[in-house]
């Protein structure tokens, strides 16, 4: 199957914080979108890897991906390597997208950054002919997307364009609260306070969208960094 974008994560949920309204409108444009997580997310402090697959299962179900994988890298301990790289690499071959989306390029948690360098790696390295990949025993061919996407985490970065996802903020929210393990809940007892179980957090997921969506004019929208600017054919292709 080709995928025009795959997006990749280093823990179950970033892709939803990230970009799952970019993803849901690319969707209903009739795309075809997958995810692919990094890890399980172990190491999180509330719930379990098992829990979370079954949550990452639910928010892939909202969104209406193509697919969506694991590829159980260490939580916490996966380093930006050929190993790894590898692995990556046959993904991409394997799902030939056009564009790929990744971590943010600085981020507080350290799986953010190092999972955002490695999978932008992993793509540039792709279009080589002499690396030498196979799947199910059959070689596959080199692949390099056409552009790699950063989006934005935890930190305010500057983002180098936005994405209006106004009337896709909703399914955004429903991906997002399928990770219950992991976000605010009403009734909290005695579960340990992490830095994206508070209120807070939750609710910021909605009004940084309303902010980035107040600089370009619209209801809600999702900033990107990008590697390589795209290019265009005119300035008025530019809204």
């Amino acid at each position: 199957m080709k995928l025009d974008i795959l997006a990749f994560g280093a823990h179950p949920d970033d892709v939803e914080l990230g970009c799952a309204g970019t993803i849901a409108k690319e969707i209903t444009n009739g795309k075809k979108v997958g995810i692919i997580d990094l890890t399980r997310g172990e190491l999180g402090s509330r719930g379990s890897a098992e829990i979370r697959d079954t949550e990452a299962a639910k928010a892939a179900e909202i969104l209406g991906v193509s697919i969506r994988e694991n590829l159980r890298f260490r939580d916490g301990f996966f380093i930006n390597n050929e190993t790894h790289q590898l692995e990556i690499i046959k993904k991409i071959r394997q799902y030939q997208p056009e564009i790929v989306l990744c971590n943010a390029i600085d981020d507080r948690h350290i799986d953010h950054g190092k999972g955002s360098k490695l999978v932008s790696d992993a793509c540039f390295l792709s279009g080589l002919l002499r690396i030498e990949t196979e799947l199910n025993g059959e070689p596959q061919h080199h692949w390099r997307p056409k552009q790699v996407y950063h989006y934005i985490q935890w930190k305010d970065l500057q983002p180098d364009f936005v994405v209006d996802i106004s009337g896709f903020m909703v399914t955004k929210e429903k991906s997002v609260l399928a990770y219950g393990s992991q976000f605010y809940q009403d009734q909290e007892g005695d579960l340990p306070s992490t830095p994206i179980s508070n209120l807070n957090f939750l609710e910021s997921v909605t009004y940084r969208a309303k902010d980035l969506g107040r600089l370009i004019g619209v209801d809600h929208a999702e900033g990107f960094n990008v590697e390589r600017y795209p290019a265009i054919e005119s300035l008025f292709d530019l809204k």
